[in-house]
């Protein structure tokens, strides 16, 4: 009988300007073996970094940075702290004319609004539409990430706004490739809710009024990392190519080859 050996996770650092950050090195894949340390890691946006997260960052040895927000996005929050030697690849998975007004409610509009934009499970049911429209309306870009990862653009960090959504289901469409099953995939995703973690969004008016009770009630399908989101886009690769091999092959483009350089790259 193989001994299973227990998953230590990388020592994560206090950063300040920077949220959701972590190292997925040590996640098990289903032949036995495991995402390698310092290779691969996730985040939030990097606009915000202090001078010591900078200087962490830096310390990481990265060769690319996946951005995957918009330009919406980064006239909201700015453009990413400049990184000496680090290649910077903007690949947006939104686009920012979708949703404009959407989002401008969720962080404008009042009560009243707010119930009619988000209510009765309306913000879940954005979420997991989003997820699924993803998966099905992205795989070029996904493409894109996972063959730049197998020619050896590693180390590497993938963000967007909150490192949750648009990173999340990058980094998941990555650990499939690499052989890593959905349950350990989805327990990483969810580590986007801790407190220290979570996308800090402000919301315009008095702090009483923007962040009241059934506001945060409302607000919070969009900024939480929910399993059914990604459970929805797990199943729309089910439904739409047929399953994870045809998947890889038909909407991401990847041979056989292609898997094992990257799966050199990546594991142990």
């Amino acid at each position: 009988m193989t001994q299973q050996i227990p998953h230590t996770p990388p020592v994560e650092p206090e950063l300040v300007g920077v949220r959701n950050f972590r190292d997925v090195g040590g996640l098990p894949t289903t032949d036995g073996r495991r995402i390698k340390p310092g290779r691969l890691f996730r985040s939030g946006h990097l606009a915000h970094a202090t001078e010591k997260d900078t200087e962490f960052l830096a310390s990481l040895g990265l060769h690319t940075i996946f951005d995957f927000r918009n330009d919406a996005d980064h006239a909201l929050e700015g453009l990413d702290v400049e990184l000496p030697g680090v290649r910077n690849v903007n690949i947006p998975l939104s686009d920012p004319a979708d949703g404009r007004e959407f989002w401008t409610m969720v962080r404008e509009g009042g009560l009243d609004q707010l119930r009619a934009l988000l209510g009765d499970g309306k913000g879940a049911a954005r979420m997991t539409a989003s997820y699924r429209s993803m998966v099905r309306n992205r795989t070029g870009e996904h493409s894109r990430v996972v063959h730049a990862l197998a020619d050896a653009s590693v180390p590497a960090l993938m963000h967007c706004a909150a490192g949750k959504d648009r990173a999340g289901l990058s980094i998941a469409v990555t650990l499939l490739a690499l052989g890593v099953d959905r349950e350990a995939i989805t327990a990483d995703y969810m580590e986007s809710n801790a407190p220290h973690r979570r996308y800090r969004m402000r919301r315009a008016g008095e702090p009483s009024e923007a962040h009241s009770p059934e506001v945060v009630e409302l607000i919070t399908p969009l900024f939480e990392a929910r399993a059914e989101y990604l459970t929805a886009a797990f199943d729309t690769i089910d439904d739409h190519w047929g399953g994870l091999d045809r998947y890889l092959a038909e909407g991401l483009r990847l041979t056989p080859a292609t898997l094992t350089r990257l799966r050199e790259h990546l594991l142990d």
